[in-house]
């Protein structure tokens, strides 16, 4: 599993919403570390970068931005806006996050802990690796 849109179900009355995420149910992994971005500016872009095992599932809780995918093949960019829907992004996915509104809320759902030695964070380094990754 690449990339893809994952929508949440919500329980929803007059009161408002609530969405539940639970790992390995509407969340295709176990949840390790959880981290928000906020306060970004819009001509302000973050990311550049890949991963060899993170997996990630961003949820935009407020606001918006748009995220692009990069397989080592194709590009693919999102904009997420609901906060019912998130975005899995799998091993080797090259990522960047950019044209937040003001009041954007990117939560962000890892199935593993901060490791600086898991990040390719050179382009052409991806590139290199992500051949080798589709070839196994």
């Amino acid at each position: 599993m690449e990339n893809s849109l994952i929508d949440f179900p919500a329980n929803s009355d007059e009161r408002g919403s609530l969405i539940a995420l639970e790992q390995f149910k509407n969340i295709p992994f176990e949840i390790k570390r959880v981290y928000y971005l906020f306060g970004t500016k819009h001509d302000k872009a973050r990311g550049f970068h890949a991963h060899a095992d993170l997996e990630q599932v961003l949820i935009c809780v407020s606001g918006s931005c748009k995220v692009r995918v990069d397989n080592g093949k194709k590009k693919t960019e999102y904009e997420l806006n609901k906060p019912n829907q998130g975005l899995f992004i799998g091993k080797y996915i090259w990522r960047e996050m950019f044209e937040f509104s003001a009041d954007c809320i990117l939560l962000v759902l890892a199935n593993n802990y901060f490791d600086e030695n898991d990040y390719i964070r050179r382009y052409e380094d991806f590139q290199l690796e992500v051949s080798k990754f589709y070839t196994k």
